[in-house]
C-alpha cells in the first residue's frame, strides 16, 4: 500500500488550536467498524455505547513539561531546548533550536541559572545528548520553568496547562499528550464506572515520533520510533477476566491500543510486562485483544490514520474523515473524537 492512499484533504481552518471549555462537550462521531456507517453524538454520551461489563484502557501517562526556553553562554543568544529521553545520570536526550550553534561542549542555562547544562555529543539525525545540573529534585525545576510541548500545528499558547494533560495522569514521562483521553471528566468516568464497566491503566509514554510524517511511499518502508509502556498484572488479569467473560476491550485512544498490542500472546491474553515497543499498526493486522476505539481525527498519511483503516478499513475511515470535513467537525489534539465499534 502507497503512503498516498491514506491522504484526505483537510482545510487549516478546521484544526483546533484550544480546547473546548467543556472538557466533554466535544463532539463524537460513532463509526461502525464492519458497515461504515456513521451517526453524530457528543463526547459526553458515551456512556450510551458501552456496555456493564466492558473494559476501557486508559494510558495514565502524563506530559512533561518539557520545553525549555534559555540561552547559550557566554552569547547569551536565545536556544530552545525539547527533552525527549532520559538516559539517567542527568543526561538527556534532546532536540534543541538553534542546531548549527548548539555543538558539542557548548554550554546553557535556563531561568537565570537555576538550571545549567552542557551538550555531550550529537547523535544520529541530529538530536542532542545534553546533561543537565541543578540543585534538588530535576521534575520540580521543570515545572518552574518548562512548557507544554504542543505539537507544531497549534500555533496558539495554552492558558491552563492542565488542558494538555488528562484527568487521570499520573505517570510522568510524555512529550506529547494522548489526546483521545482528554475529553473525560472525573464525573464522566465515575458514571461509567457506576453502570458496571471496568477501567484499566496502562502506561505508554508519547514520543515526539508521533508526529514524525511516513516519507516512504510504500508504507512497509517507514521505520516506525519507539517508546516505552507498561501493563501491570493488576490491568492484564482485568483484560484477560473481561475477555474471558464476553465483554469488550475499547482502548482510549492509539497510545492505549499500541500498548496492549505489543504484549499480547497469539491467543489474545496479557501478562505483567514493560519494555519498548515499535509495533506499527496498518491494514492487515490482525487484533488480538482490541475491540473497540475511542479516538480523535489523525493527521493525513499518518501512521495513526494507518492504525484506525486496520481497524475499520481504508474506505470507511476515508469516508468517514470526509464525512467530518463536511460536517466541520474540529480535528487533532484538541479537537473532537471518533468512536469505532
Amino acid at each position: 500500500m502507497k503512503t498516498s492512499d491514506f491522504y484526505y484533504d483537510l482545510p487549516q481552518e478546521l484544526i483546533a488550536q484550544t480546547p473546548l471549555e467543556r472538557r466533554d462537550g466535544s463532539r463524537l462521531m460513532v463509526l461502525d467498524k464492519k458497515t461504515g456507517a456513521t451517526a453524530h453524538r457528543h463526547f459526553y454520551d458515551i456512556p450510551t455505547l458501552l456496555r456493564p461489563g466492558d473494559c476501557l484502557v486508559l494510558n495514565d501517562s502524563r506530559v512533561l513539561p518539557a520545553r525549555l526556553l534559555g540561552h547559550r553562554e557566554p552569547t547569551g543568544g536565545a536556544v530552545e531546548v525539547l527533552l525527549l529521553t532520559d538516559r539517567e545520570d542527568k543526561v538527556w536526550e534532546c532536540l534543541v533550536r538553534p542546531g548549527k550553534k548548539v555543538r558539542p561542549g557548548a554550554r546553557l542555562s535556563f531561568g537565570d541559572g537555576l538550571l545549567t547544562a552542557e551538550v555531550v555529543e550529537t547523535l544520529e539525525g541530529g538530536n542532542r545528548l545534553i546533561r543537565f545540573d541543578y540543585d534538588g529534585i530535576f521534575l520540580e525545576i521543570l515545572e518552574r520553568l518548562g512548557k507544554m510541548p504542543l505539537p507544531p500545528y497549534i500555533k496558539e499558547e495554552l492558558s491552563d496547562p492542565e488542558r494538555y494533560q488528562t484527568v487521570y495522569s499520573k505517570e510522568v514521562g510524555s512529550a506529547a499528550a494522548p489526546t483521545a483521553g482528554l475529553h473525560f471528566t472525573r464525573e464522566l468516568l465515575e458514571q461509567i464506572q457506576t453502570m458496571g464497566v471496568n477501567l484499566a491503566y496502562v502506561t505508554l509514554h508519547v514520543g515526539l515520533g508521533t508526529f514524525r510524517p511516513v516519507k516512504e511511499e510504500e508504507i512497509t518502508d517507514h521505520e516506525m520510533h519507539a517508546e516505552y509502556c507498561a501493563i501491570s498484572r493488576e490491568t492484564a488479569d482485568l483484560i484477560n477476566r473481561t475477555k474471558k467473560n464476553g465483554g469488550r476491550i475499547i482502548c482510549v485512544g492509539t497510545t492505549s491500543c499500541r500498548t496492549i498490542e505489543s504484549w499480547a500472546a497469539e491467543d489474545g491474553t496479557l501478562r505483567e510486562a514493560a519494555g519498548w515497543t515499535s509495533i506499527y499498526i496498518y491494514p492487515g493486522y490482525r487484533f488480538k485483544v482490541l475491540d473497540g476505539l475511542i479516538t480523535n481525527f489523525h493527521l493525513p498519511e499518518s501512521t495513526l490514520v494507518m492504525l484506525v483503516s486496520a481497524l475499520a478499513g481504508r474506505e470507511h475511515i476515508l469516508a468517514a474523515y470526509e464525512e467530518a470535513v463536511r460536517e466541520k467537525y474540529r480535528f487533532f489534539s484538541f479537537g473532537d473524537a471518533m468512536f469505532i465499534g
